[in-house]
């Protein structure tokens, strides 16, 4: 996976998190640096913990599975894609809630993260150095997250849908990469 590709996969993961940094940022109304660093903080350390997780849950089981390897990253990437498209086309609206204290913030950095253990698992099958991917993934997911803050105190969970939306496409059409490259030019 070459680095635009892990970038792209690094914004599409983290818009799960930024849409809920934008809504995070409307209930908060008046949004400070601190509060900026404190969501990036969460969401992009629990999106590069968790695809760690995955990828060394998966390494003791790669040498078992590496014939299918390729519909596994590209079956992974592509529910956690259509799941994020379906919750961008639901109607359903979310209160935002303003706290940031570590209860509220530790079950939204891991609700956001779940998919990312999912992608960790396929990295253990594709040709990944694992820590820069998870360093890129949780940086991306920091500055996007901190952004998103604003935003939302900004503009309002305008945004949300979109970026949901975008992020689910973003994965489907990289397990569609992985499995057309394995499929065809042998990769």
């Amino acid at each position: 996976m070459g680095i635009v590709e892990l970038i792209l996969l690094a914004v599409g993961l983290s818009m799960d998190a930024c849409a809920v940094a934008i809504c995070k940022g409307l209930a908060l109304r008046k949004v400070t640096p601190k509060h900026m660093l404190t969501v990036g903080l969460w969401f992009g350390g629990f999106q590069a913990l968790m695809p760690l997780i995955g990828y060394l849950l998966a390494s003791l089981f790669a040498d078992f599975i590496r014939s299918v390897d390729h519909w596994i990253a590209f079956a992974l990437l592509s529910i956690i894609g259509i799941n994020m498209i379906r919750e961008a086309l639901s109607h359903d609206d979310e209160d935002a809630d303003p706290s940031l204290s570590f209860k509220t913030m530790l079950v939204m950095a891991i609700a956001t993260s779940i998919d990312a253990m999912a992608v960790g698992i396929s990295f253990a099958f594709l040709d990944v150095s694992i820590v820069p991917a998870v360093s890129l993934i949780g940086v991306i997911t920091l500055a996007l997250s901190a952004v998103g803050v604003k935003l939302g105190a900004a503009f309002g969970c305008r945004f949300k849908s979109k970026a949901e939306l975008a992020g689910g496409v973003i994965l489907i059409a990289l397990g569609l990469k992985i499995l057309i490259e394995h499929q065809f030019f042998g990769g």
